[in-house]
């Protein structure tokens, strides 16, 4: 079952496998549409997908799956997934009987860290926090290439934290899907920055036409007030885990400023008398999390 290294990356869209070999080179690579609301769907899914990969290239895999929310240590179902067909579910125990093997699950933003870590942009350093900045906020530790899980499952879940060092005009904060306001996801998703255009100037713009508007005032305040926001979030982590390489993830992750103006914001709310801050885009763009899925054979659990 060692010939090929089989991964998935199981969105709430698409659902993407990939197969690589022990050189890292990569085999086979396919996606597919997500049953919405289809749990069974879902599975037959990824049934088809690994089938469809280890036929085109004549080998067994194993396989990790990188998915939204994670599977709990004290119930064995998945829980916090925002494709909420799978909460409840034994993701893993249900895949390991259709494909007739043990599979490993982590983390979607868990896999994208490990990738990168791995052979991406923190290759070669002792920590790297890997974060995801799309449709929702997520993040991943991974320490000496080997991913930071802990006993609760949910190491690096910095997008469910409240904003750090709140102004008044953000409190008590955006609703947040896990029942709390004010989390950092709220403000550094794609929906997020997007919501705060809308509530500061009534207009309705997307991310992408946000960027694009730079050159408009409030499109720049905008985007300089989810700078300011990023620099306190990453600043928090810092003064915890003081990572060598931050590296982002997701759609918001393409826009260049963050790498120039995130960094010299950061050591505002450091306590250090110092700021060396090293924070990258991604190697393997939005291939990292299929990657790291299928890592997760490869790279065992760190504890500290």
């Amino acid at each position: 079952m060692s010939e090929i290294r089989i991964g998935i990356d199981l969105g709430g869209t698409k659902t993407e496998v990939i197969a690589l070999d022990a050189d890292q080179g990569v085999r086979a690579r396919h996606r597919m549409q997500t049953p919405r609301n289809d749990y069974a769907g879902t599975l037959r899914t990824i049934g088809e997908l690994v089938a469809k990969v280890e036929s085109e290239t004549g080998a067994r895999g194993t396989v990790g799956v990188g998915i939204p929310g994670s599977l709990s240590p004290f119930t064995g179902r998945m829980r916090n997934a925002n494709s909420v067909w799978l909460n409840g579910k034994h993701l893993d125990v249900d895949l390991a009987e259709m494909l007739g093997r043990p599979v490993r699950l982590a983390n979607d933003a868990d896999c994208f860290a490990l990738s990168e870590a791995v052979d991406g942009a923190g290759s070669g350093v002792g920590t790297v926090f890997g974060v995801i900045i799309g449709t929702g906020t997520g993040g991943g530790i991974v320490v000496n290439g080997r991913l930071l899980t802990g006993p609760n499952r949910i190491a690096g879940e910095w997008g469910h934290n409240p904003l750090p060092w709140p102004r008044d005009d953000e409190l008590p904060g955006p609703p947040c899907h896990c029942g709390k306001r004010g989390c950092i996801e709220t403000f550094l998703s794609g929906p997020g920055l997007a919501g705060d255009l809308l509530r500061t100037t009534g207009r309705h713009l997307t991310p992408p036409q946000i960027v694009a508007a730079a050159h408009d005032p409030e499109a720049e305040a905008a985007l300089r007030r989810y700078e300011d926001r990023m620099a306190r979030a990453l600043a928090s982590v810092v003064n915890l885990l003081d990572p060598d390489v931050i590296v982002l993830g997701g759609g918001l992750s393409n826009l260049d400023r963050l790498y120039r103006e995130v960094p010299k914001l950061i050591g505002r709310y450091l306590f250090s008398d110092g700021t060396h801050i090293d924070l990258r885009p991604p190697v393997h763009g939005d291939s990292s999390g299929v990657r790291g899925a299928a890592w997760l054979w490869v790279s065992r659990p760190a504890r500290l």
